[in-house]
């Protein structure tokens, strides 16, 4: 078996991520999913959340947000809404974004899309974790 898979994370803009990696974890839609090479074919759906892979004995992360994975025994394939590396993300933004959100989940405010808050809060948590952690 192979020791590794190869890697291609890409967003509306661009193509982020396309090496070979020894393993990768996916935020899922239902929880996190680890892959190792050979792992059996799959396609999922993204949550927000944090990839972790392995490539040249080093780990790597990015905070991602929304989309699709398709897994195969030799490539993971994942088409992100957005997915930023450490070093991109502006750590005043995801702050300010977090404030923002949580301030509308405290209003009291019938109109207010909890969900769409909640996934706001969420969303900025990651950025700020994995920016915190760097690359």
């Amino acid at each position: 078996m192979a020791d590794s898979f190869q890697l291609e994370i890409v967003t509306p803009e661009k193509k982020v991520v396309d090496t070979a990696a020894a393993e990768v974890q996916i935020p899922g839609k239902n929880g996190y999913l680890g892959v190792l090479p050979g792992h059996a074919p799959l396609i999922t759906e993204l949550a927000v959340g944090e990839i972790t892979y392995r490539t040249d004995g080093a780990q790597r992360r990015l905070a991602v947000a929304w989309g699709f994975a398709e897994v195969l025994p030799d490539k993971v394939t994942i088409l992100a809404e957005t997915a930023e590396r450490p070093e991109e993300i502006d750590l005043e933004r995801a702050r300010k974004a977090k404030e923002r959100a949580q301030q509308r989940l405290t209003s009291g405010d019938p109109n207010v899309d909890v969900e769409r808050a909640l996934n706001a809060v969420h969303k900025a948590e990651t950025r700020l974790e994995v920016a915190g952690k760097g690359s």
